[in-house]
């Protein structure tokens, strides 16, 4: 049910329209007077009425106008059906118009009718119905019908139009919203490029000095005697600084270098499970306690094994990272998502840690942003890119103090040679 929303200036108009029926004879009937009074402050008050009863407050309404209608007949004429006053009854049947379908038009349309032909009886009692007499009453029945049907009409059309203007809006809302995060995607691949270049350069320069000098640091260390403590501690910790660079660099050639994949139809569930016993072996998983819901019977995927093992090896550490030395628990969920014809397979990954904070969410995919204070931040950026290679998708949730779900989705296996077409893409 929508509000009928009046303008001020249509409120005085209705009350100029009261008056001036007051004035008009008769004019010393009171009981006129006093009916004009509750129909004009009825109007006013209709809108307040019919939602303080929101089952039947139309329904009321129509009933007390059509009431009070008929009782302005009685005290505007000795003869009630000869009233000038009938045009009253347009106000029930409109209303009802406003309110109600066609059918519900024509009901209490018909409904007005016979209050109004109820004064014919009493008539009859003291006059003849002529020939022109049963013209002019059926001349004002069909106008009855013929008011309540345009009103209807009209009202229909614009309901009609209100809808379409109401979904039209929401189409274009929802066009808006997937135009601006098309927007950020192409922003996020065009930032993901340039620095997938920068890093590939500076990669590929750093990577030749610091072979030399991670040689060089084992020959120092060789050739040391072991009454030289200090020189053989240094060259140790040039050596083992050297092969952390090494790793750092590596890392930004994971992420920059274009990706060989080689697809094919396999299990989700062992890929997992081999990450998580790598992950398991790790110092951050020692008081981890590990609960899985795999769900039966699941479809096959197009993966490249080795891709995915990185993939669900970064967040499965992230997760227990997360919780601290404290531990906590960690939920790992694969089940299948209907998406249209096929589906999509989700694997969930769910800690107990702190969770995410809101205004974080939206950038931890991106590259060199993170919370550790020992990380590069590239981890979750090449966890996006690898599995938007794969086709798939990875969206995160998290409630302060409620730990964060990663969840990563794979579309469904539909054939072979889907494998043969995404390789040929990639290549």
């Amino acid at each position: 049910m929508e509000e009928r929303a009046n303008p001020r200036w249509l409120d005085l108009l209705w009350l100029l329209f009261l008056v001036v029926l007051a004035l008009l004879p008769p004019v010393r009937e009171w009981h006129k007077q006093v009916i004009l009074l509750l129909i004009g402050t009825f109007q006013l008050l209709e809108g307040r009425f019919v939602r303080a009863v929101p089952h039947y407050g139309e329904t009321l309404a129509v009933v007390i106008k059509l009431a009070l209608a008929t009782l302005i007949m009685v005290h505007t004429s000795d003869v009630p059906i000869k009233s000038s006053y009938y045009p009253i009854y347009y106000l029930p049947i409109m209303t009802a118009a406003m309110y109600f379908g066609p059918l519900g038009t024509l009901f209490w349309t018909l409904l007005t009718s016979a209050a109004y032909c109820s004064y014919l009886y009493p008539a009859l009692k003291q006059y003849r119905l002529t020939p022109e007499g049963v013209a002019e009453l059926s001349l004002r029945i069909v106008f009855f019908f013929l008011v309540g049907m345009i009103v209807n009409r009209f009202v229909m059309e614009s309901r009609w139009q209100t809808q379409r203007y109401r979904v039209s809006a929401e189409n274009l809302s929802q066009a808006n919203r997937s135009l601006k995060k098309a927007q950020d995607e192409a922003r996020r691949a065009e930032r993901l490029a340039a620095l997938g270049q920068l890093s590939a350069g500076l990669a590929h320069e750093i990577r030749n000095p610091l072979g030399v000098i991670k040689g060089s640091a084992e020959i120092l260390h060789q050739k040391l005697s072991d009454s030289d403590s200090l020189s053989r501690e240094l060259a140790g910790y040039i050596y083992t600084e050297v092969n952390r660079l090494s790793a750092l660099v590596s890392r930004f050639l994971d992420f920059a270098r274009p990706s060989q994949m080689q697809l094919r139809s396999q299990q989700l569930p062992p890929i997992v499970e081999k990450s998580l016993r790598y992950v398991q072996e790790q110092k951050a998983a020692t008081r981890v306690n590990v609960q899985r819901e795999y769900a039966p019977a699941l479809p096959n995927v197009m993966a490249d094994e080795e891709f995915c093992d990185v993939v669900f090896t970064n967040l499965l550490l992230n997760a227990c990272e997360a919780m601290g030395e404290a531990g906590g628990d960690l939920k790992i969920r694969i089940h299948p998502i209907e998406k249209g014809e096929h589906k999509e397979i989700a694997v969930e990954i769910e800690d107990s840690g702190p969770g995410i904070p809101a205004e974080s969410r939206e950038h931890i995919f991106n590259p060199f942003v993170t919370t550790k204070q020992s990380g590069v931040g590239l981890g979750l950026a090449i966890v996006t890119k690898l599995v938007d290679l794969h086709g798939g998708a990875v969206r995160v949730t998290s409630e302060p103090g409620q730990g964060a779900c990663f969840q990563v989705l794979f579309p469904e296996a539909v054939a072979e040679t889907a494998s043969a077409e995404m390789e040929a893409k990639l290549h």
